[in-house]
């Protein structure tokens, strides 16, 4: 029969490592969620993540789950529950301008708190900070961007364009095999986030199986809804003291309506572009008469000339 007496297997033997050890401390046999949850702060960051980016439900959502995942492990390294780290590495996919390198941001500072990085930082880069222009090039500025990332995240926009294939004297291969080794062999010192284009990155991982056999985590950024955008846009506005007038607003819906139609439209990045563009027309437009006295009204608020000046409206060419 046994003895409830008696120390469970697995506590018998953190006590011995304890005693090899020669510490003589024996792990808690219980953890506190909510304590270890409110002493990481990693709330404020999924409630800043919140704040901060419209929308990407299931992208938020995901990053909720990784942040639990964290928290317990975290919880069992408390208890004493010694196993090998998790994999982080990850896959972000999606068209520009959908908040894969904010929430890169964020994600490395959930990371930072949970203990899983020394550093809260991203280093982000693309193929020309990796890769070189002749032999023996390519193997020194990896290392050395891998030196500047280590303790943190290293964010790779666009990584597909690490491997071309069609050119034979291509050296991002050698950059490939070095962040491969480097991914495994220090993965509980650097998270590596690759990001890019859905369908670029499939055929990437599909010519290189070694970073999808490291990759944890695969998160898909979808495109923002046209009300989305109007809510990105009004939040830029607020954050800049600017507004639009109901009337600008109303032109600026159909704004998002046609731009979405035309070339290279990158969701909230579009967006931003066109807000600069029609600050630029309203400080025209209030330039070109000065002998009127201005409000703060007048100088905060986009009216409907500001909005339709766009040439997207007269299809002329994408603005």
């Amino acid at each position: 029969m046994h003895d409830a007496t008696a120390p469970m297997a697995s506590e018998t033997t953190e006590r011995a490592k304890a005693d090899a050890a020669g510490t003589g401390t024996v792990p808690p046999d219980r953890v506190d969620l909510s304590a270890l949850l409110a002493d990481s702060r990693v709330t404020e960051v999924l409630d800043e993540l919140d704040s901060e980016l419209i929308g990407l439900k299931p992208v938020k959502s995901r990053i909720r789950d990784i942040a639990a995942l964290l928290l317990i492990e975290r919880a069992r390294k408390q208890l004493g529950l010694v196993g090998g780290s998790p994999s982080l590495h990850m896959s972000f996919t999606g068209n520009p301008g959908t908040g894969k390198t904010t929430v890169a941001l964020r994600i490395a500072s959930i990371l930072h708190k949970l203990g899983f990085v020394r550093r809260g930082q991203v280093v982000s880069v693309t193929r020309d900070e990796l890769v070189g222009q002749y032999i023996g090039h390519t193997a020194p500025k990896t290392k050395e961007i891998l030196k500047k990332a280590m303790g943190g995240v290293l964010f790779i926009d666009e990584a597909y364009y690490l491997h071309r294939p069609d050119n034979e004297r291509d050296y991002g291969q050698e950059a490939i095999e070095i962040l491969l080794q480097v991914m495994e062999s220090q993965r509980e010192d650097l998270v590596v986030i690759l990001a890019g284009y859905g369908d670029r990155m499939d055929k990437f991982f599909a010519s290189n199986p070694g970073f999808r056999s490291r990759i944890a985590h695969h998160i898909d950024f979808p495109d923002y809804s046209d009300d989305e955008l109007l809510a990105i846009a009004e939040l830029m506005l607020h954050d800049m003291n600017y507004r639009f007038s109901p009337d600008a607003r109303q032109a600026f819906v159909r704004y998002i309506a046609l731009r979405k139609t035309q070339p290279l439209f990158s969701n909230a990045r579009s967006i931003r572009n066109a807000l600069d563009r029609m600050r630029l027309r309203q400080a025209n437009r209030l330039v070109a008469d000065l002998d009127r006295v201005l409000t703060a009204d007048d100088i905060m608020s986009l009216e409907a000339p500001d909005v339709l000046a766009s040439r997207v409206f007269s299809n002329t060419s994408v603005e």
